[in-house]
């Protein structure tokens, strides 16, 4: 016997869309919330973004819709009404029940039988969570722990291609009493592990062209790629940051010899839309690049992605599959915002985290000191090259449609 397949409105479908455009939620919060599976939820998301221009359209199509789309609106403001009133006298009696019983007694209203997690009881009984739950010692918190994180990282930052076992040989050279159990521990805490060539890493399109990595003109005698300018160029990558209920997605532009992030954003999911619209920020705030470095997943080899930089005439560059170290730049910063503030952090939801993530850029470019570029800061490094270059003549912004 077939399972009969759960169909919803294109209403319900909106009010989803649209929640999960706000940025304030993942998809996986969003999609436990009305209890649809995540990947249903993409997939209107990505419809939305694909056809959104039809709200514009004229066309009679459209205008079948037009009563429709009146009475779903109607429909949406009565149970907006009902919703509120409904929320008012659920706070008018939580306020009572607050105000008549003691903690402890609002403690034994708790029920694990309950179709309701304990953290959403004890927000509707205002009770505090870690009056519940005893809270372990966090790890790696005290002058001696941070210390040996500090030694670890800067072993890392020289050599990203040494594994535990061999930074567990340098820390004891350096004169740690130390092991291959706790030093592993602590990478897995910092979130880095030995650069090296894997298998695939990246969601390739069999069907897209792959371009060759023309960074390997740059390499020093010791292998590694020096760039002598800014706006030579410029690298992204996107990484994901976990939160307590989902992923989110972080994309950047970095500009290889300055080490300056020149655009970020963040989104629920991973698509053409946060790959493109990073790229076009970018584009139109400083001058373009030669060259735009990125690996070989399939929202860099999308067409919609690779027309924008031809319409441009910057020459696009690919990393080998697996080669993390061909675009090591943006991956030491991605070590860096983790180590230096997502880890270090907790965060309600994307509407915070955007807002810590917004910080630590402008720090970051304003403050952050680089041994790679004589300890100056990003912004210094950038812009003594852009002023010179106004100072020549040089253009300075791009447009992009």
């Amino acid at each position: 016997m077939s399972v009969k397949r759960k169909s919803y409105s294109a209403d319900f479908k909106a009010k989803l869309v649209l929640e999960a455009l706000e940025g304030e939620k993942t998809i996986n919060e969003i999609a436990s919330k009305y209890e649809v599976l995540p990947v249903s939820l993409k997939n209107w998301k990505k419809q939305f973004l694909e056809n959104m221009s039809l709200a514009f359209d004229k066309s009679t199509v459209v205008k079948e819709y037009k009563d429709e789309i009146e009475e779903l609106k109607k429909s949406k403001d009565a149970i907006a009404k009902k919703l509120g009133e409904t929320i008012v006298e659920k706070d008018f009696l939580v306020e009572k029940l607050v105000s008549l019983a003691s903690s402890k007694e609002r403690k034994n209203l708790l029920d694990t039988k309950l179709n309701l997690s304990l953290n959403k009881q004890c927000k509707l009984l205002h009770i505090g969570k870690s009056s519940l739950y005893y809270q372990p010692k966090k790890p790696f918190s005290t002058g001696g722990e941070l210390k040996l994180l500090d030694a670890i990282n800067t072993i890392y930052s020289d050599f990203p291609s040494y594994g535990y076992r061999r930074i567990t040989k340098q820390l004891q050279i350096d004169g740690y009493n130390i092991g291959n159990k706790l030093v592993k521990k602590a990478m897995k805490y910092m979130g880095i592990e030995a650069l090296y060539p894997k298998p695939k890493t990246t969601t390739a399109n069999k069907e897209h062209y792959k371009y060759p990595y023309l960074l390997k003109d740059f390499r020093n005698d010791a292998g590694q790629v020096v760039i002598d300018r800014a706006n030579k160029v410029w690298s992204t990558d996107i990484t994901y940051i976990k939160l307590e209920k989902g992923f989110v997605y972080l994309a950047a532009i970095i500009d290889w010899h300055s080490k300056k992030i020149l655009s970020w954003k963040l989104s629920n999911t991973m698509d053409i839309t946060l790959v493109t619209s990073v790229l076009k920020e970018a584009l139109i705030l400083y001058p373009k690049p030669e060259i735009f470095n990125t690996d070989q997943g399939s929202q860099y080899t999308a067409k919609a992605h690779v027309n924008i930089l031809k319409k441009h005439d910057i020459k696009i560059s690919m990393d080998g599959v697996g080669r993390a170290t061909d675009n090591i730049c943006i991956e030491r910063f991605w070590r860096s915002i983790k180590y230096e503030e997502i880890y270090l952090n907790e965060y309600k939801n994307m509407k915070v985290l955007n807002r810590a993530i917004e910080k630590y850029m402008d720090s970051y470019n304003r403050k952050r000191l680089h041994s790679s570029i004589d300890y100056k800061t990003p912004n210094e490094v950038y812009y003594d090259y852009i002023n010179n270059l106004d100072f020549r003549g040089g253009k300075l912004l791009q447009s992009v449609s």
